[in-house]
């Protein structure tokens, strides 16, 4: 009988519950045996989590998709890890936030967020010592470059040691159990604007009323009667809202990239890139001699972006995002040439490349 076949199966997994509550203590033991080695050593290792995440993703035969098992690991990586040293991690607030979302996918749920009231702060934080380390937004494949965060790492003296990049995922979420009687909709103006087809499309009629953040669209939401806020799915989970429709955002391929900020530079892991910030002289063909470095030395450049410097008419600074490690041949190579021929240089940091969200 089929309920008997269940029934069997559920003692299998039983069993296997056992056995795999067996291993995990056993990685946490050692975890715990690497962290006394170190004697005091940062806990958190980027290249080293990020090599794990995809050799599992490598190896993994399914039925979990690569997806399922990174979040598996990621929750195991970070219990470990807090077993060798408590981390703060600050990250541009309010909770429930695509921020804190891109913090939870970098770390884990085993640290304790810092939400901070704007980007200068989470900065602040983590160069006062009040976190160990930042999540930071950077760039939007829709909106394009974060201004804040580039012109607060030219002079802060943490250092870029990991990426997230998150795909933003809007829905819909109220207290009640579908969008009938809708009369307004709470969110942030960009996500407002990123949803624009489904709200034509589902509540045509319905008030939009932009706020300071998607959480800020939840609160409100789960105070009043007759009211829809678009987030992300954490939104919903931390002020108890219902989730309606999922997924509702007009570019499927919207993303968000966001950096962690710390006092570590990772080794290589095989998958890397480094980011720099430049300035070039103020004469004809100069951003050009500042590329053929690049060029000479076979390094891809994935990221050029220009601010201006703010203390002369026309001066720019130069973002630069590169393929590979700093201390790759061919990248060391084309940095040590840069360094002779660019007024200014700074090298933001050597970092594993984000697996794609």
């Amino acid at each position: 009988m089929a309920k008997d076949d269940i029934a069997k199966l559920r003692t299998e997994i039983d069993v296997l519950d056992a056995e795999l509550l067996a291993l995990v203590n056993r990685r946490a033991a050692l975890a715990q045996r690497i962290g006394t080695l170190k004697q005091g050593a940062q806990a958190y290792r980027p290249e080293r989590e990020a090599e794990i995440l995809r050799r599992v993703a490598a190896e993994n035969p399914g039925p979990l998709t690569a997806d399922g098992v990174g979040a598996v690991f990621r929750e195991v990586i970070s219990a470990c890890r807090s077993l060798e040293e408590a981390i703060r991690v600050a990250y541009l607030g309010p909770e429930g936030t695509f921020s804190e979302q891109a913090l939870l996918r970098q770390f884990g749920s085993s640290i304790e967020g810092l939400p901070c009231a704007s980007i200068d702060e989470v900065f602040r934080s983590v160069e006062t010592g009040a976190a160990r380390y930042a999540v930071v937004p950077v760039e939007n494949s829709a909106e394009g470059a974060v201004g804040r965060t580039l012109d607060l790492l030219l002079s802060t003296p943490k250092k870029i040691c990991a990426e997230v990049v998150l795909r933003i995922n809007q829905n819909a979420m109220l207290r009640g159990a579908s969008l009938e009687g809708v009369r307004r909709v709470y969110s942030h103006a960009q996500s407002l604007a990123q949803c624009h087809r489904w709200l034509a499309q589902q509540l045509p009629t319905a008030e939009r009323v932009p706020v300071s953040s998607n959480a800020e669209a939840a609160r409100r939401a789960a105070d009043e009667e007759g009211v829809c806020a678009i987030g992300p799915e954490i939104a919903a989970a931390r002020y108890g809202l219902r989730l309606v429709a999922t997924n509702i955002e007009d570019d499927p391929n919207n993303r968000t990239r966001f950096l962690v900020l710390g006092d570590e530079e990772p080794a290589a892991s095989g998958r890397d890139g480094t980011s720099l910030v430049m300035s070039a002289p103020n004469r004809p063909g100069a951003v050009h001699a500042l590329l053929s470095p690049l060029a000479k030395h076979g390094v891809s450049m994935s990221r050029l972006e220009s601010r201006p410097m703010r203390i002369g008419k026309w001066e720019y600074h130069f973002f630069v995002d590169l393929e590979g490690h700093r201390n790759d041949p061919p990248v060391a190579a084309a940095l040590k040439e840069l360094a002779a021929l660019a007024p200014f240089l700074k090298v933001l940091g050597s970092y594993p490349l984000a697996a794609s969200s």
